[in-house]
């Protein structure tokens, strides 16, 4: 057999020595065959071949025979290794168990056959103990006895957790949900208690399994490494897992001064806008303006400014973060970024619209506008919506884009403070003196006390139609006037109606054909027929200046 061997070595190094011709000829590296060697479950060596018309099987198996009968004798023979020519032996009982040939090494990672040889050996006298343990039978007993009493254990662990879950849907969520009920400000509770109980719940749950999947990786790694059979088995699932958290920790250790970077990167930007923060406010309040920049655009000019530093920190932290040079987050990042510019491109449509009305001051808050059929006060600007009470009971939410589009009327800008404009429409006949009409307009509108007098309110003939004068009556609210514009378009309709009812004048608006035989006209005497009641001031005309009980502000 030794003669053999050393045959089957010479012949080795006869092709090892041709191996530089070969491979100058051709750059292709051999592929051989494989083949593992296994004592008690346990992995000793890969051979290769073919080498001298034995394949790498062949190998493995004569290797395997030679141990196996090393073992047989009952004896634990003893390991060694002795380097022969183009090779390095490994003995077992002072007998040859294989050959670590150059065939068998990777030279490009650092093996040689004389480190190969010997990590084998180390492999094949932890295999030929586990062979004696597992041809022991008080071994075998004792292993069976202490994988018995883990298991007790491991059940007696599962069923305190069990216990231990009940426990805390019984007891500790009401008690957190308790607690958290103790939880206001001003009388208003910060948390839900049924959510606060059912999430105490949850997490209880979750740190349950956790133990239960632990338990069951040291019961289970325990109870295989018992055996020298399933000692590989569990001696891997350890290593794997040592493994693992060696990665994650050696991960963590790496990140650690990006981390850093990056959370200097947001201190100093969240200074930066704290800094800027301070003389946005200035400006709100009316202490400072520089430049378009006042109270009305300060608070969009502030969102702008804070976003581009945030933008900007996290432009120079994305480098910095863990896994930043990977092609998977490479790749998931340009995906966020599709999907993002894909679904925004509307959103940021509506926000440029945002814009463009704060910065061109197009509307403001508190001013009287109609946009299409929607009339009332501006009751907030934001970036994306505009929200206008029509005084009617509802607020109308208006989207930025569609102001632009339809275009807005604005009632406030041409009189000063918080006074705005309130106008309406009359058609009345030619056979009408059109400079008695202008003066009961007139006469309508300063009988209305939220008119202001000053600038006086004036009349324009807007159209000379067919059949009919159209006028057109135009009016300036007072100063501080809390009515909305549609209470005072009431009133004032009511003071037109009284006006031309007193001077028996018709309103046949919109459309005027003919004069019927009698005016169109309801005398003093009817202005209050049942249900309607006259006021308690005796004035007949008070009720177009008294203020309206039923309106919805």
């Amino acid at each position: 057999m030794i003669v053999h061997d050393r045959f089957l070595a010479a012949l080795l190094a006869v092709g090892i020595g041709f191996a530089p011709a070969a491979h100058a000829q051709d750059r292709a590296k051999p592929v051989h065959d494989r083949a593992e060697v296994r004592i008690s479950n346990r992995a000793i060596i890969t051979l290769q071949g073919p080498i001298a018309g034995h394949s790498a099987r062949e190998r493995a198996d004569a290797t395997t025979a030679r141990i196996e009968s090393a073992l047989a004798s009952g004896s634990t023979p003893a390991v060694s290794t002795q380097a022969i020519p183009d090779g390095t032996e490994v003995l077992i009982g002072g007998k040859r168990a294989f050959v670590v040939t150059r065939i068998d090494v990777d030279p490009e990672v650092g093996e040689t056959t004389e480190n190969v040889a010997r990590e084998s050996a180390a492999r094949l006298e932890q295999a030929i103990s586990d062979y004696a343990e597992e041809h022991s039978a008080r071994y075998v007993a004792l292993a069976t006895v202490w994988t018995l009493l883990a298991t007790a254990l491991y059940a007696i662990s599962l069923l305190g957790v069990i216990r231990f879950d009940r426990w805390t849907t019984v007891r500790l969520a009401p008690l957190a949900a308790e607690k958290t009920q103790r939880l206001s400000i001003r009388g208003a509770r910060l948390l839900d208690a049924r959510a606060v109980a059912a999430l105490t719940g949850r997490a209880v749950r979750i740190a349950s399994w956790i133990v239960v999947l632990a338990a069951t990786f040291i019961w289970l790694a325990y109870s295989l490494t018992r055996f020298a059979r399933t000692r590989p088995w569990g001696e891997r699932m350890v290593e794997t897992l040592l493994a693992k958290l060696g990665n994650i920790a050696s991960g963590v250790a790496d990140a650690i001064p990006g981390l850093v970077v990056v959370f200097i990167i947001f201190v100093v930007a969240r200074g930066v806008v704290r800094l800027a923060g301070l003389f946005f406010e200035q400006v709100q309040s009316g202490r400072h303006s520089v430049g378009g920049l006042d109270a009305d655009t300060v608070g969009a000019t502030r969102s702008l400014f804070n976003a581009v530093v945030y933008l900007f920190a996290v432009g120079l932290s994305f480098p910095q973060l863990p896994g930043a040079d990977t092609e998977a987050f490479k790749g998931l990042s340009v995906l966020v970024g599709l999907m993002v510019s894909i679904g925004a491109s509307g959103l940021a449509g509506q926000g440029v619209a945002g814009l463009i009305l704060m910065y061109s001051r197009t509307l403001r808050v508190g001013q009287s506008v109609r946009v299409g059929d929607v009339a009332g006060i501006v009751s907030r600007i934001g970036a994306f919506t505009t929200r206008i009470r029509t005084g009617l009971g509802e607020e109308a939410l208006l989207s930025n884009a569609l102001i632009l589009q339809s275009g807005a009327r604005n009632f406030s800008t041409t009189a000063s403070g918080s006074r705005y404009t309130v106008s309406t429409r009359v058609t009345i006949g030619y056979a009408t003196p059109w400079r008695q009409v202008v003066a009961m307009l007139e006469t309508a509108a300063h009988r209305v006390p939220d008119i202001a007098p000053s600038p006086p309110p004036f009349v324009r003939q807007t159209a000379l139609s067919d059949f009919y004068v159209e006028y057109c009556l135009v009016a300036c609210v007072r100063d501080g006037t809390e009515s909305p514009r549609p209470d005072v378009l009431d009133r004032l309709h009511a003071s037109i109606q009284d006006v031309f009812n007193e001077y028996g004048v018709q309103i046949m608006s919109p459309n005027y054909e003919a004069d019927p035989p009698a005016p169109q006209v309801v005398p003093r005497d009817s202005w209050y027929p049942a249900p309607a009641a006259p006021p308690n001031t005796g004035d007949a005309n008070a009720d177009a200046s008294a203020p309206d009980p039923t309106k919805v502000g």
